[in-house]
């Protein structure tokens, strides 16, 4: 495949995403392009079969010389590529056995509200703080970083605030509005995460995205950050809240865990789990998991025993608090999901049924 006819490729290729409103593509040797729709891989049999010359031409259209070192170097790179200003990709280009596959994540140019997102707007309160932690947890690809974008959209329309994300890379691009907002992407604008946010303290903050939580150092500054005056927003790949909780302290060696379980317990503001569920009439719909942090969750993080903070959940939803397990079965209820698609999402598959009107 020559260089010209890669760009021409991949632009069909993108294009055919952003118009089937799927969340990726896929570009690996020996298999068709595929896209990826409401979950589900989706060959695009009409075009042809990768070659490595293919992949290894269509990466060499949207890398620059600094990603193609850390390519060639690590064996991976992230960036965002920009269609003709018409879509936006989050890209990560790696090797397999010695060839180059590329995966492409589609991040919509319109952040959407809460209610657009079928999202219940109580998470809306949590930008009202004015400091404090809120952790979006849950696998890669169901949602965490639209719904992020829709909290800071929010400040960015409603408050005077300044607003710094720190990304790798950026994702979501916001129209500054009544807030200030500043974009850092790593590599290109930091080093690292961790130097990042600890720039914050200099650069008179008021909120702070941090698109993952990777490493001790991080979370470290993360959680200082939270209780000296900024409202920080962060994602991690963990399940549910107590596991978010004890992923975070156990990051921390054994002398250290009885002093980062009182700061958290301090400035925790709550964990939103959530998961992106097939519909019945197609598309997929969001169930999450809401834990609001109130005395009894800050007793048991203090005390270290995160593992009845489901029960506080179960019993709290005078307070906004919600769990996984009831809110799949209201969409079930709903006629939005099936019971089957349900019970696969839920925490306690046996006892699932309990919860359900019908």
């Amino acid at each position: 495949m020559p260089a010209i006819n890669a760009e021409q490729k991949l632009k069909e290729y993108l294009k055919l995403v952003a118009q089937q409103n799927a969340s990726d593509l896929h570009l690996v040797v020996g298999r068709h392009p595929t896209i990826r729709l409401d979950g589900k891989l989706h060959p695009l049999e009409n075009e042809n079969i990768l070659t490595p010359a293919d992949t290894a031409a269509i990466v060499q259209v949207i890398i620059s010389e600094e990603n193609k070192k850390k390519l060639q170097t690590g064996g991976q790179a992230d960036f965002s590529y920009s269609l003709e200003d018409k879509a936006r990709f989050r890209v990560n280009a790696f090797f397999q056995q010695g060839r180059i596959s590329i995966a492409f994540r589609l991040i919509p140019k319109e952040i959407r509200t809460l209610k657009q997102l079928n999202i219940p707007e109580v998470l809306y309160d949590f930008t009202k703080y004015s400091q404090g932690l809120l952790l979006l947890v849950g696998p890669v690809g169901h949602g965490k970083s639209t719904t992020i974008a829709a909290l800071i959209n929010e400040i960015n329309h409603m408050q005077e605030k300044h607003i710094i994300t720190i990304e790798d890379p950026i994702e979501y691009v916001f129209e500054q509005d009544r807030c200030i907002i500043n974009q850092r992407e790593i590599f290109q604008d930091s080093e690292s995460f961790s130097s990042a946010l600890r720039a914050v303290f200099r650069e008179d903050a008021n909120v702070v995205l941090i698109g993952e939580m990777r490493d001790l150092e991080t979370i470290s500054t993360a959680v200082t950050a939270a209780e000296t005056g900024h409202l920080i927003f962060a994602t991690l790949h963990t399940n549910d809240a107590p596991q978010t909780i004890d992923r975070i302290i156990d990051v921390f060696p054994p002398h250290q865990q009885s002093q980062i379980r009182l700061q958290l317990s301090s400035c925790l503001l709550g964990v939103v789990s959530q998961r992106l569920i097939p519909k019945i009439d197609g598309g997929r719909v969001p169930a999450l998991e809401i834990m609001i942090k109130n005395n009894a969750v800050e007793n048991l993080i203090r005390e270290g025993k995160t593992y009845q903070i489901d029960n506080v959940i179960e019993t709290s939803s005078n307070d906004g608090m919600i769990t996984m397990d009831k809110y799949l079965a209201g969409l079930v209820d709903k006629g939005i999901i099936t019971v089957d698609m349900a019970t696969t999402y839920a925490k306690d598959r046996k006892n699932f049924r309990q919860f359900l009107k019908l």
